[in-house]
């Protein structure tokens, strides 16, 4: 109960700011993949759209029939809702990749924190005996040594980098914690991912 107590009170800021790190980033990144998917398909589509143009013509002198444009256009939304889910899909691996860049740091057994910590109940004797030696000796300070209390270090967060999967992402730059979203939730699939071709 005592351990629990301790550590709720000590490390539930700390589990906030790494949870909050790790959704942002991760949610930068599978929005980031989405729209790179949607991009290609874009791309793609105008491609399409320029060729039945060109036949059309060469064809028929005339634009192409309405039917082919409605069906090119169904063939993108229905693509742009294949890239988001095949986005989303990616979401916990991602989660856990940025999980896994998390580094929590303790301190060594030799230090001078560790091995004597700043704890009135513990150094009520040192520091008696302490004492005792500072009048026989007529030198030296009782508080000599002392060191102030160390907590867990800090939790770096390196840049992320999703290289080795996916060499075409850019890195995401950090953003402090504080303005990441406070609920957990999926990346929200954007309002216009359609564009210009809805």
């Amino acid at each position: 109960m005592a351990i629990r107590q301790a550590e709720e009170h000590m490390m539930r800021s700390v589990y906030n700011d790494i949870r909050a790190w790790v959704r942002g980033h991760a949610q930068d990144y599978v929005l980031e993949y989405f729209r790179l998917l949607t991009e290609r398909r874009k791309n793609a589509h105008s491609t399409h759209l320029d060729q039945i143009t060109a036949h059309a013509f060469y064809h028929y002198n005339a634009p192409p029939h309405p039917n082919q444009i409605a069906d090119a256009q169904a063939t993108l939304k229905r693509g742009i809702d294949e890239d988001w889910q095949a986005s989303v899909q990616r979401y916990p691996e991602v989660l856990e990749y940025f999980f896994s860049l998390v580094e929590l740091t303790l301190p060594g057994d030799s230090e001078p924190a560790v091995k004597d910590p700043p704890l009135s109940a513990l150094n009520g004797q040192r520091k008696a005996t302490r004492r005792s030696a500072e009048e026989g000796g007529g030198s030296g300070s009782g508080s000599e040594g002392r060191r102030s209390h160390a907590a867990l270090g800090h939790v770096p967060f390196p840049t992320p980098s999703f290289s080795s999967r996916d060499p075409g992402l850019d890195r995401r730059a950090s953003m402090p914690p504080a303005r990441r979203p406070a609920t957990a939730r999926m990346p929200q699939q954007p309002a216009t991912y359609y564009g210009g071709y809805a």
